[in-house]
């Protein structure tokens, strides 16, 4: 086997990696010297913007299989034959934190899968959890600074997240997800992931039905106690990346069992709240579950910056039978996900190898720009349409069109009659054991009982007492004893 030869960026051999060229013994140093020059210039730029939710995160490849027939449903062809397998990528992340952040912290986790399909990669970026905490994207900026750290003390402050939480009452459903006890996965392989916010499919008839998306964990879920993640945060601020790198190296695979909740189209207008709005759940009453197959990861990446932090996730990256729904938030993420990714990783980060289609080759007269690889062929036209055959358009829709109805572009009345923000926040808290509310309370009480303002702690009680006045009152009397102790 020969020796590798170490070479510099446009590949010419280095003679001497161990010292600079110098005018002498002690130096000065000479400006000649190529390849210390280029070390330097390359190693001040290691370091690419940070995402700015999202920041810290684990990926891992695998694939999808198909277990169930659902092509009565959809004409997507990755999802056409049972046993017919997918190869995918999935990133998990916590939301609020910055790169350098803990795993092990109550915080939402996302979920996001790229499957790398015939017809192009499909993207599906979701959470851990099945709702969130806003439902209109021109909230979205306010709710993340409020959760980030503040511009003076330089960290998080409970004044700042309770008080975006008592003007935002609908996101009294996720509070209530956040502070129980699912707050604090164990690791990324014992929770559940969620598509989160409703999306289209779309038969080879032509019918339409709204979909939610269920990643159900085949480890079992798994949680930590407030004080059990903090005591993991401080002995490995790395736990779940760790976790899932080692349990894919010594061959223990994580896989999720996929669900839908299927909508017909035609009943959606006359649901009983809305079907579109991200911080409500359907209930499986209403729409069971219904099985379309397992997702597994079994490959690690080969270089974590390459791979991981240069993945980029779009929810507009849809497939043929796949599309949106009226979800406002998704409708603002169509958007606001792409374009985050042109600003930290250029406009042509859909050429990286992790992000590429692998079964089709993207063909558009998409040119130039920072780190183009896909240089134009000599001759080929660069608009369209043209007469020289260069890709057309198909004709054919990804899904079937939305309805639109008629209205001014302000804030108009539900249309649903049980359309408030508290219900199914109330239901999740019946549902839990008396041990569970005991901790979810003590959760709430031990971030609200910080905060300064009188008032944003009213507005906050408000939201438990309109979801269930037990829970209001039990979450109030923890906050004063907190407060007056």
């Amino acid at each position: 086997m020969s020796k590798r030869v170490l070479t510099t960026e446009s590949g010419a051999p280095v003679a001497d990696n161990q010292n600079s060229a110098s005018a002498g013994v002690g130096g000065p140093l000479l400006l000649q010297d190529q390849h210390l020059l280029e070390k330097l210039a390359r190693f001040n730029r290691e370091r690419i913007p940070e995402r700015v939710v999202h920041a810290r995160g684990s990926g891992a490849y695998g694939y999808f299989t198909v277990t169930d027939d659902v092509s009565d449903l959809t004409s997507a062809a990755f999802l056409s034959t049972v046993g017919k397998r997918t190869e995918l990528f999935t990133r998990f992340s916590t939301v609020a934190d910055n790169l350098g952040g803990a795993d092990a912290v109550r915080d939402p986790r996302g979920f996001a899968v790229k499957f790398y399909t015939e017809e192009g990669n499909y993207d599906l970026v979701g959470n851990n959890t099945p709702v969130f905490f806003i439902k209109d994207p021109l909230k979205f900026p306010d709710f993340i600074h409020s959760q980030k750290r503040d511009p003076f003390t330089g960290k998080q402050e409970p004044d700042n997240v309770w008080d975006f939480w008592a003007h935002a009452p609908e996101a009294t459903h996720q509070v209530t997800w956040l502070m129980g006890d699912r707050g604090i996965p164990a690791s990324y392989r014992h929770m559940n992931g969620y598509g989160s916010h409703t999306y289209q499919w779309t038969n080879a008839a032509g019918d339409a039905f709204f979909v939610k998306y269920h990643f159900k964990t085949n480890q079992g879920i798994r949680s930590l106690s407030a004080e059990q993640g903090q005591e993991l945060a401080g002995k490995d601020a790395n736990s779940h990346q760790t976790d899932l790198l080692q349990a894919i190296e010594r061959g223990v695979h994580p896989s999720w069992t996929l669900y839908v909740q299927v909508m017909p189209a035609a009943e959606a207008d006359g649901y009983r709240f809305n079907p579109f709005d991200l911080t409500k759940v359907w209930p499986h009453a209403d729409y069971p579950l219904r099985r379309v197959g397992r997702l597994v990861l079994d490959r690690n990446p080969d270089n974590v910056f390459a791979e991981v932090e240069q993945a980029a996730f779009s929810p507009n990256n849809f497939v043929p039978g796949i599309g949106p729904s009226p979800d406002k938030m998704l409708q603002g993420r169509l958007f606001a996900y792409a374009d985050a990714h042109r600003y930290r990783l250029g406009v042509n980060h859909t050429q990286l190898a992790v992000n590429a289609p692998r079964a089709t080759t993207a063909d558009n007269y998409g040119r130039d720009g920072l780190m183009a690889a896909n240089a134009q062929p000599r001759g080929e036209k660069n608009y369209e349409p043209n007469s020289y055959g260069g890709p057309a358009e198909s004709g054919t829709p990804l899904s079937a069109p939305l309805a639109v109805h008629g209205h001014t572009g302000t804030h108009e009345a539900p249309a649903h009659p049980k359309d408030d923000d508290f219900f199914q926040a109330g239901e999740l808290y019946r549902l839990m054991s008396e041990e569970e509310r005991a901790r979810l309370v003590a959760n709430i009480a031990g971030g609200l009982s910080q905060v300064s303002r009188e008032d944003v702690i009213e507005k906050n009680l408000a939201h438990f007492h309109a979801a269930d006045p037990e829970y209001g009152k039990r979450v109030e009397a923890a906050v004063r004893a907190l407060r007056e102790g």
